[in-house]
C-alpha cells in the first residue's frame, strides 16, 4: 500500500480537534469534503502541507464513472499534482526538514496534507516563492521534449493545445523549431500562438489540415510531431503530418480502450513512433527537476496558463471544467 493512502476518513468524535480535510468521489459526478485524520510519516518519508494540486485530465474517468472503478474512492484520490511546505519529517531522512518548499510525486493531493516519499520530493527554489508549481505535468511536458528529440530548425507539429501541447510549443521554440500548432479550440489557437507557435491549423477536416501543413512545409511534412489529445482521429492525422524517417512522438493519454492506427503509413515513411510516457519514478522526478531549471531560464512558463482556481469545496466545479473546457479554460489548480 502507497503511503499516502493511508489517509483516513476522521472517526472521532466531533469535539475532538480536526487537523485537515480531504476531497472524496462518493460516486460518479459526486464529491464530498471529509474531515481527516493526519497521517505521520514513515522512515524515509515527509508530510506535506499542501498549497495546492493541479487537475488532470487523467482524473476524467474516475470522475465519469466506469465499471471498473470502486466508490468511494480513497480520500485525496486522484490528485497527484500537489506542491507545499514540508510540516513534519519521518526517521531516516536526510536534505529535507521542515518548512522546505516543495513539490513531489503523492497521489492523494486532493486534500490539505499528503505523504511522500523523500527520494520523490523536489525543493522549490526561492524565485518560485509564492507560485504554484504542480510538478507532476510540468516534469511530463520535459520528459515528453526530452524524448522528441527537437533540433533547430525543424519543423514541428503540436497536435491539441491544452496545458501540455502548449507548454511543448514553448519548449520547441526555446529548441529553435518551426512550430505548427494544430487545435480545435480557437481560444487554444491564440494562446499557443502567444506562447510562440509560427503556425496556428485549425483542427477541422482531416484532409484540409493536411495540405495546409504541406503548404507550410513546403511539402515535406513534419520532422517532429507531437500528439496531445488522446484521441484516435488526432493520432491517425498526427501520422500523416509526419515526414519520411521523422519522428511521432505520442504524448496524449490513450485511456479508453484500443487505437485502430494507419501502420502502413507508418512503415511507407519509415516513421519513428514513440510512446513519451514514462513509468519510473526517477525519470518523473528528474523531469521534474528540469521543468524547475526550464522556468528559471524561461524556457517554459507555465503561469499564464493556469487560468482558474477552485478550493477543495469548489472540486466538482473543477471536474466540470476539466471535462466540459468552457472557453477561456486551459489548466484548473485546487488552492488550499
Amino acid at each position: 500500500m502507497r503511503a499516502a493512502e493511508t489517509l483516513q476518513e476522521k472517526t472521532q468524535s466531533p469535539e475532538e480537534v480536526t487537523l485537515g480535510k480531504a476531497a472524496v468521489l462518493q460516486g460518479p459526478r459526486k464529491v464530498a469534503v471529509k474531515e481527516i485524520d493526519l497521517p505521520e510519516p514513515k522512515e524515509g518519508e515527509v508530510r506535506i502541507k499542501l498549497e495546492g494540486s493541479g487537475v488532470c485530465a487523467s482524473n476524467i474517468p474516475v470522475w465519469e464513472g466506469r465499471d471498473w472503478f470502486n466508490y468511494p474512492t480513497p480520500a485525496g484520490e486522484p490528485g497527484h499534482e500537489g506542491w507545499g511546505v514540508i510540516d513534519a519529517v519521518g526517521p531516516e531522512v536526510v536534505d529535507l526538514q521542515e518548512g522546505d518548499r516543495v513539490t513531489a510525486l503523492t497521489y492523494n493531493a486532493y486534500a490539505t496534507h499528503d505523504i511522500a516519499k523523500q527520494e520523490n520530493v523536489v525543493k522549490l527554489p526561492d524565485l518560485l516563492k509564492g507560485k504554484p508549481f504542480p510538478g507532476e505535468p510540468l516534469g511530463c511536458a520535459m520528459n515528453i521534449f526530452e524524448r522528441s528529440d527537437i533540433q533547430k530548425g525543424q519543423k514541428v507539429a503540436i497536435v491539441g493545445s491544452g496545458f501540455l501541447g502548449i507548454l511543448l510549443v514553448q519548449l520547441a521554440k526555446s529548441a529553435g523549431a518551426e512550430v505548427i500548432a494544430v487545435s480545435r479550440r480557437e481560444f487554444s489557437l491564440t494562446t499557443a500562438k502567444e506562447a510562440g507557435a509560427d503556425h496556428l491549423v485549425e483542427m477541422d477536416d482531416h484532409y484540409k489540415i493536411i495540405e495546409k501543413v504541406k503548404d507550410i512545409t513546403g511539402g515535406s511534412l513534419c520532422e517532429r510531431v507531437i500528439e496531445c489529445t488522446g484521441k484516435e482521429w488526432p493520432l491517425n492525422l498526427s501520422i500523416e503530418l509526419t515526414g519520411t524517417r521523422g519522428k511521432l512522438i505520442v504524448a496524449g493519454f490513450h485511456q479508453d480502450g484500443m487505437r485502430s492506427v494507419n501502420v502502413q503509413m507508418l512503415n511507407w515513411r519509415g516513421i519513428d513512433m514513440i510512446s513519451a510516457h514514462e513509468r519510473d519514478p526517477q525519470q518523473y522526478i528528474n523531469g521534474i527537476k528540469a521543468a524547475v531549471e526550464a522556468v528559471e531560464q524561461g524556457k517554459m512558463d507555465p503561469y499564464p496558463l493556469f487560468t482558474h482556481q477552485f478550493s477543495l469545496e469548489e472540486m466538482e466545479q473543477a471536474y466540470q471544467h476539466l471535462t466540459e473546457r468552457p472557453d477561456g479554460f486551459i489548466k484548473a489548480l485546487i488552492v488550499n
